[in-house]
């Protein structure tokens, strides 16, 4: 960003418009011609407006000529020579500026920004200070400190820079959008909605920041709010692809699938396919409980990327859900293979392993999925049914005692457990698990006759468990 507006008055001034033109025209018709420095300048400022800058350049090089001694112009050639990628020459204008006239701000700043550009960072930092230490207030000299501080990630400085710059220039609304992004990277939310707000009251049409602002919404979980100011971007940019991927997301949070559903299909519709809009979709699909409509959205996400592990974790918990469990595992076995440190993929897989009896491998996947999240109550509770399975009591009452100690209102684990203690001869213990997880749920009592039909015939233990009441 080049802080200086090359001295152009607003060519809409009806007094202003048409004796400028004048003047370029004269210059065109004969460039030799003598015109003076007020004149040059007018001149150069117009082709830089018009975005002809190598034609301005010529003209402030004539001015140069005419003027060798003027600051100002070598500054506006450095700025010339930085907007046509001539940083290194920029650089050289900006030093006979400055040999002329030490203390220019605006030179100071228009160095920093060419050396930013240039990547070198610390000799930008150190023309802007240079800058503040002669004017504290530059609005500019602080907005374009907070920019290059923030794209070297030394993002609190940024930030201090900013609201600085914030107290001298209010009205600046590039300010407030660079502290909603820096405020939403170091993880200060609210402050970035505030930030946003504030840019949004100046410049009220910005979709970037109605855009940013939706996705701090989205993640502080106000949801219609994300929803609204997505809505708000794309109002006023209806082609906004990435807009409408958040909005679906926002609105699937809210579990309004049928309007998220119509927004991935808006990406598609103007990005054409896209693996992450296709897993979505899925995911869409498959809350609503649409399991073929979800099943062709993870395949067509696995045909664009075939090592999309949670797309093959999707499809691996459509094909469970139909009881297709060898389709499911091959699924699942894809997605621990391509990354074996997610909890839920092992999970997974070992519930539906246990399901197909295919109990050496639930074991095996369980263990992984207890090391990768001890503190996953179900995960435990399936490693204990799969323990009890393979004929080992004594490690699957520990598994459930693990359970139990993460979920410890859980009925059905103390229903399971009391197999367990049964199995090892601990039968008081086994009836104490029984009458608690009746205490809990009382429905247990139907699920008893089947799960225990030798304790159920045993009218003693019938008696202790108060089942004939």
């Amino acid at each position: 960003m080049n802080t200086f507006d090359f001295g152009f008055d607003d060519l809409e001034d009806s007094d202003r418009e048409d004796p400028l033109k004048d003047l370029v025209a004269a210059y065109e018709d004969d460039p030799s011609a003598y015109f003076d420095s007020g004149d040059l300048e007018e001149i150069a400022s117009f082709y830089f407006e018009e975005g002809e800058l190598e034609k301005a350049l010529d003209v402030i090089d004539r001015l140069i000529e005419l003027h060798p001694y003027t600051s100002d112009a070598w500054m506006r050639r450095g700025i010339l020579l930085n907007n046509l990628d001539r940083a290194e020459e920029a650089l050289e204008a900006y030093e006979q500026a400055l040999d002329i006239n030490p203390t220019d701000t605006e030179t100071l700043i228009n160095l920093g920004i060419t050396l930013d550009g240039l990547g070198r960072i610390d000799e930008a930092l150190e023309a802007y200070h240079e800058a503040l230490s002669i004017n504290p207030l530059h609005g500019e000299a602080l907005f374009n400190l907070g920019v290059t501080l923030e794209r070297d990630d030394q993002l609190e400085k940024a930030v201090d820079a900013f609201e600085r710059c914030t107290d001298v220039y209010p009205e600046h609304p590039e300010v407030w959008y660079e502290l909603g992004y820096c405020y939403d990277r170091l993880g200060r939310n609210e402050k970035s909605v505030e930030a946003y707000d504030n840019h949004l009251d100046i410049d009220p049409y910005s979709q970037d920041a109605w855009y940013n602002r939706g996705i701090v919404l989205n993640r502080l979980g106000r949801f219609e709010e994300a929803v609204e100011s997505y809505d708000m971007a794309l109002a006023i940019q209806d082609e906004f692809a990435s807009a409408y991927y958040n909005r679906g997301n926002a609105q699937a949070n809210l579990g309004n699938l049928g309007a998220a559903i119509k927004s991935y299909e808006q990406v598609l519709e103007l990005e054409g396919p896209d693996a992450a809009t296709y897993y979505n979709l899925a995911l869409a699909y498959e809350e609503r409980g649409d399991l073929g409509a979800a099943r062709t959205y993870y395949e067509k996400t696995l045909d664009l990327e075939s090592k999309y592990p949670e797309a093959w974790y999707g499809l691996g918990c459509c094909f469970d859900a139909e009881d297709k469990f060898e389709e499911a595992l091959e699924c699942f076995r894809y997605a621990v293979t391509l990354k074996s440190n997610v909890p839920k993929f092992w999970r997974g897989r070992a519930d539906c392993a246990y399901k197909a009896g295919r109990f050496d491998e639930a074991l095996e996947s369980y263990r992984h999925a207890v090391r990768l999240d001890e503190s996953d109550p179900h995960a435990w509770m399936g490693y204990a049914e799969a323990l009890l399975e393979n004929q080992q009591p004594e490690e699957a009452l520990d598994a459930y005692r693990q359970a139990l100690e993460l979920d410890p209102d859980r009925a059905s684990t103390y229903f399971r457990q009391a197999k367990a203690l049964l199995a090892l001869g601990r039968a008081d213990e086994s009836i104490r698990a029984l009458k608690t997880a009746f205490q809990l749920d009382p429905a247990k009592k139907d699920e008893f006759r089947q799960a225990y039909p030798n304790l159920y015939d045993n009218d003693h233990v019938r008696q202790l468990l108060d089942l004939d009441s």
